[in-house]
C-alpha cells in the first residue's frame, strides 16, 4: 500500500473528512445503547442519556488514540467506538444484574485490557503476511452483513425492510460513489450520503422529526445511574468478551499499518490495546460501554487516500460535539440507512480487498499456505453464514464462537505456526 501523501491538508478538506469517519461509524456506536437500553426496559430520557454518552466518550477515545497520552494509544488514525462484540454480554449483565454493574463490568475488563496490552503486543510474531491478510480479509467480510442491513432499511423485524425503495437508493448512493472522479473522490462518501439523504427526504423516505424534540445541550454526569457494582460473573464475562475485542484491534492496528506503508511494532500495537481499556474504563465511568477501533473506517481512508492523524482528530472533536449538542447528533442520526448501506458495500469491499492484496505476498502455490487461507476464511465466515450456529454453546463460550474474526484469525494463527514452523513436513 501507498503511504499517504504528506502535503498539509486544508482546514476544510480535515473537516469534511471527518465528518465522513463520523457519519461511517455513528449508526455502529449509538447502537450498541439503543440496543441496551431497550432490552432492559429504559426510558426515553434514560436512552438519550446512554447515547449522549457513548457518543462523547467515543470522541474522547479516538482523540487518546489519535493523540496518545503516554503509553496510552498508538497515535494512529484509528477512530473508537462502543463495542458491538460486548453488546450480547452486556444485555445479559443488564437484564440480571442491573445498569450499575454493566459499568462496574466495562470499568473492570477496561483494567484487565491495560494490564494485558503488554502480553497481546508480545504476539505479533505470530501474524506473518499470511495470518495479517486472513484476518484482514475476515474483517471486510465480517462487515458486510451491517452493509445489507442498512441496505435493507436498518430493521429486519420493521415493515418495508428489503423494499425496492429502499434497495433503489442504497444501490444509487454506491453508484454515485464509484462513479465519482477527481477531487471528489475524497468527499465521495460525504457528497453521497448528502445527495442519498435529499433524494430519500423528496421521496418521503427521511424523517428529521426527531431533530426538533432532541434537547441543544446534554451534560454527561459521571455515575448518573448510581455508583457501578462489581460482581464476579459479570466482570469474568466481560474480560473474556475484551480479548475478542483485543484480537480485532490487533487486527485493525495491522490493517491501518499497512495503509501507512510501515510495520506494526509490539510496542505500538500495546500501546493502542491500551487506549481501547482505558477507553472501557472511562466510559464506565460515564455511562457508557467498552470500546474498541472500528474496522469500517479503514475501508474510507483507503477510499479516500488520506490516511491522516489530522482527520481523525476532527473526527474525535466531532464526535464530542454531537455529545455535547445531541440535535447535532439527531440530524446525522437522521440519514436513511439505505444510504448508509450504499456507501458501506464500498467501504467494507475496500477493506476486503486490502486483505486480498496483502495475501498476494504470500506464496500461494504452496499447499500449506492455502489450507491456511482456505479453513481460517471458512472458519471465520461461519457464525456471519448462520448466525444461530451456535446457540446450544454456553453464553461464556458463544462469546467467543459468535466472533468471525476471533474464530478465523485464531485458525489462521494455530495453522500457520503447526504448518509452517521451521522443520514442520511439507505439504506440497
Amino acid at each position: 500500500m501507498t503511504p499517504p501523501q504528506a502535503a498539509p491538508l486544508p482546514p476544510a478538506r480535515i473537516v469534511s473528512l471527518g465528518l465522513q469517519h463520523v457519519m461511517v461509524m455513528y449508526a455502529g456506536t449509538v447502537a450498541v445503547p439503543l440496543i441496551v437500553a431497550s432490552m432492559i426496559g429504559l426510558t426515553g430520557g434514560q436512552t438519550a442519556l446512554l447515547v449522549d454518552a457513548s457518543l462523547l466518550t467515543s470522541g474522547l477515545a479516538t482523540l487518546l488514540q489519535t493523540l496518545g497520552l503516554w503509553r496510552f494509544g498508538g497515535r494512529l488514525p484509528l477512530i473508537q467506538g462502543c463495542s458491538f462484540v460486548m453488546l450480547s454480554p452486556l444485555v445479559l449483565i443488564g437484564q440480571r444484574y442491573g445498569l450499575p454493574t454493566v459499568f462496574g463490568s466495562a470499568i473492570a475488563c477496561g483494567l484487565f485490557t491495560i494490564l494485558a496490552a503488554p502480553l497481546f503486543g508480545r504476539l505479533l510474531r505470530f501474524f506473518p503476511p499470511l495470518v495479517i491478510g486472513c484476518v484482514i480479509t475476515i474483517i471486510g467480510i465480517s462487515l458486510m452483513p451491517a452493509a445489507a442491513l442498512w441496505i435493507g432499511g436498518g430493521n429486519p423485524a420493521a415493515p418495508g425492510f428489503g423494499a425496492p425503495a429502499n434497495l433503489a437508493l442504497g444501490f444509487a448512493t454506491l453508484a454515485l460513489h464509484c462513479l465519482t472522479r477527481g477531487i471528489l473522490r475524497s468527499f465521495s462518501i460525504l457528497s453521497g450520503m448528502i445527495a442519498g439523504t435529499l433524494a430519500a427526504l423528496a421521496c418521503g423516505l427521511c424523517d428529521f422529526s426527531a431533530v426538533g424534540d432532541a434537547a441543544w445541550i446534554g451534560l454527561a454526569t459521571p455515575f448518573a445511574f448510581g455508583p457501578p457494582r462489581f460482581a464476579a460473573v459479570p466482570v469474568l464475562v466481560a474480560c473474556l468478551g475484551m480479548l475478542v475485542v483485543m484480537t480485532e484491534t490487533t487486527g485493525n492496528v495491522l490493517l491501518i499499518d499497512r495503509l501507512l506503508g510501515r510495520e506494526t511494532t509490539p510496542l505500538r500495537l500495546a500501546d493502542s490495546l491500551r487506549a481501547d481499556g482505558l477507553a472501557s474504563v472511562l466510559g464506565g465511568c460515564l455511562n457508557s460501554f467498552p470500546y474498541n477501533a472500528f474496522s469500517q473506517n479503514a475501508g474510507l481512508m483507503m477510499l479516500t487516500g488520506v490516511a491522516r492523524r489530522s482527520v481523525l482528530v476532527a473526527a474525535g472533536l466531532i464526535l464530542i460535539g454531537l455529545g455535547l449538542f445531541p440535535k447535532l447528533g439527531a440530524i446525522v442520526a437522521a440519514i436513511p440507512r439505505p444510504v448508509l448501506g450504499g456507501a458501506g458495500i464500498l467501504m467494507f469491499g475496500m477493506t476486503l480487498a486490502a486483505g486480498i492484496r496483502q495475501l498476494r505476498e504470500v506464496d500461494l502455490d504452496r499447499d500449506a499456505n492455502m489450507l491456511v487461507i482456505a479453513v481460517s476464511i471458512g472458519v471465520g465466515v461461519l457464525p456471519m453464514s448462520l448466525p444461530r450456529l451456535f446457540d446450544a454453546m454456553p453464553d461464556a463460550m458463544r462469546l467467543i464462537l459468535d466472533s468471525g474474526i476471533f474464530l478465523g484469525g485464531l485458525a489462521a494463527v494455530l495453522l500457520n505456526a503447526l504448518l509452517n514452523r521451521k522443520g514442520s513436513p511439507r505439504l506440497d
